[in-house]
């Protein structure tokens, strides 16, 4: 695999999660060195324990929609989507002058927000 527009597309958790399971299902597709394999195996394992196990194509694009209100830029969109954080700290953290960007109103519209669309309650598929 070799990169070749560095930094041409920011991807998500979720995105990446999902080429590396189509890496793995792809049976046809032989991977030439066991350094990939390793990488791509290790990284599925530790994706499928973060938030974007739960996530899809429509419930990232309902996300992004329900925040547009809140003038992010996309690193935070991003940042965001991947942590779903569940604390006003967190969100401080996250977003740059959150202080003066945000009032505490906003930010718990924006936890809310962020419980509604990227929830654990929806990522317990496995478990229910």
């Amino acid at each position: 695999m070799e990169v070749l527009k560095e930094c041409s597309a920011y991807l998500s958790n979720y995105e990446v999660l999902d080429i590396l399971q189509n890496i793995k299902a792809n049976k046809k597709q032989k991977m030439k060195q066991n350094q990939l394999a390793t990488i791509t195996y290790q990284t599925v394992r530790y994706l499928e324990e973060t938030p974007c196990k739960g996530q899809s194509p429509e419930k990232i694009k309902n996300f992004l929609k329900a925040v547009e209100s809140f003038k992010l830029t996309k690193c935070e969109k991003l940042t965001l989507l991947n942590l779903c954080p569940k604390t006003p700290l967190e969100i401080q953290l996250i977003v740059e002058d959150s202080e003066d960007r945000l009032t505490e109103e906003e930010v718990l519209s924006l936890l809310q927000v962020i419980t509604n669309y990227l929830g654990e309650d929806q990522l317990d598929d496995k478990d229910g």
